[in-house]
């Protein structure tokens, strides 16, 4: 059964197993979407429960948290002007476990976080990664550390196509 603390736990085996492997080289956690949520979780326990700090931490599309982007993906539009919304859908996930906090988790990091949102992105609106932005921006101490960079409408890359950006290397550097 998917669960939050699952997939934390997936990614914090996967990191040991690159670790083991990877020598020096430099280790981050890059997630798209939901595994944005999955990343700062796994970033912060990485940081709290074992006081290893990551190189960096790429947030592509992302969310504040796990009901926020509920509450605001397209699909759910129609839906939030009846009675219940809140209870059955928003409180379901809740009821389930996941929360997918990113919006607490970026108060706590100290690594270099980078948050990638595409003005065209059809599924989780722009906003709430510069929501995720400013909560970052204003926890950090070294607000050198905490960059975000939109992508213009006009190259269509939407909530999908971030990394075709032939650009998108030289950003990340």
């Amino acid at each position: 059964q998917p669960s939050e603390s699952g997939f934390t736990t997936d990614v914090l085996a996967l990191y040991d197993w690159a670790k083991a492997r990877s020598g020096n080289s430099s280790i981050l956690f890059w997630g798209h979407s939901l595994g944005t949520g999955i990343a700062t979780n796994a970033a912060r326990k990485l940081q709290e429960e074992r006081g290893v700090q990551l190189d960096a931490v790429v947030l592509e599309s992302p969310y504040t948290n796990i009901r926020e982007a509920a509450a605001n993906i397209p699909v759910t539009k129609i839906y939030r002007q009846f009675p219940g919304f809140e209870y059955l859908i928003l409180d379901s996930m809740a009821r389930a476990g996941m929360f997918f906090r990113s919006d607490e988790n970026v108060k706590v990091l100290r690594c270099p976080l980078l948050i990638l949102h595409a003005e065209d992105d059809g599924v989780l609106p722009p906003k709430l990664g510069h929501e995720l932005y400013e909560t970052a921006r204003k926890a950090y101490k070294d607000k050198s550390k905490v960059k975000f960079i939109t992508f213009p409408k006009k190259l269509g890359l939407g909530h999908d196509y971030i990394s075709f950006n032939p650009e998108l290397p030289a950003l990340v550097k």
